[in-house]
């Protein structure tokens, strides 16, 4: 099963420290050698993104930065593993990654199940 985690953070919360980064790296690393990670990415600021809406029948395009969210997705990771709990255990760990190298930060990791259609 597929699985993405999703990190939410402030936009306005700082450049992450350095050692986050390696951590991060090793994290990933483990990861891989495990046979789990699919993928992972962070995301630039929201000013250099779009948003393309669909309301009222009509289509919008507005330019970034986005103010109107308190907390906007920073990064993601795909993990092909067994069970949801697995797939939380990474993100726990990811977390614990940002406790230990970054003080103060707060933020959130989603983890969502990834649709898979039959084959």
């Amino acid at each position: 099963m597929r699985y993405m985690s999703m990190i939410k953070l402030n936009e306005n919360a700082g450049q992450a420290p350095p050692a986050l980064f390696e951590a991060i790296a090793a994290l990933g690393e483990e990861a891989t050698k495990a046979g789990v990670l699919v993928e992972q990415g962070g995301l630039l600021p929201s000013a250099m993104g779009a948003r393309v809406r669909l309301a009222g029948g009509r289509i919008s395009v507005n330019d970034g930065p986005f103010t109107d969210g308190k907390e906007v997705v920073g990064g993601y990771a795909v993990f092909d593993v067994p069970s949801k709990q697995e797939a939380l255990d990474w993100a726990t760990r990811f977390m614990e990654a940002h406790k230990q190298h970054w003080p103060g930060f707060e933020g959130e990791a989603e983890v969502r199940q990834m649709f898979e259609s039959p084959a």
